[in-house]
Parts: C-alpha cells; structure tokens; sequence
C-alpha cells in the first residue's frame, strides 16, 4: 500500500475518534469519514486498476 494512502487513513482515524469524543469539535468526525472515503476509493482505483507500486 502506498505510504501516504497510509497516512491518510491513520489521520482520517484519529480525526474520527476525536471528532465522536470531542462533542464541540464534531466537525472532525466528518473530515475524518471523508479522508476515510478518499482513501478507501484510492485504494479501490489502485485495485481494480491491478497496478502494484
């Protein structure tokens, strides 16, 4: 997997867990679902696409 599809998924993670515990900072909790959707369709395209880099 590519090193910053990593990253993305490790800070779309963190941002949800402080998003659902920090009821004024609920915002993150949608930023970290969308960088989780980005990297979830990323890693898709790089399946569906069979390129291994």
């Amino acid at each position: 997997m590519n090193i910053l599809l990593i990253v993305v998924i490790i800070v779309a993670i963190i941002l949800a867990v402080t998003g659902g515990l920090v009821q004024s900072l609920q915002f993150l909790l949608w930023v970290g679902l969308v960088l989780a959707a980005i990297a979830i369709i990323a890693w898709l395209i790089r399946v569906i696409a069979g390129r291994r880099v």
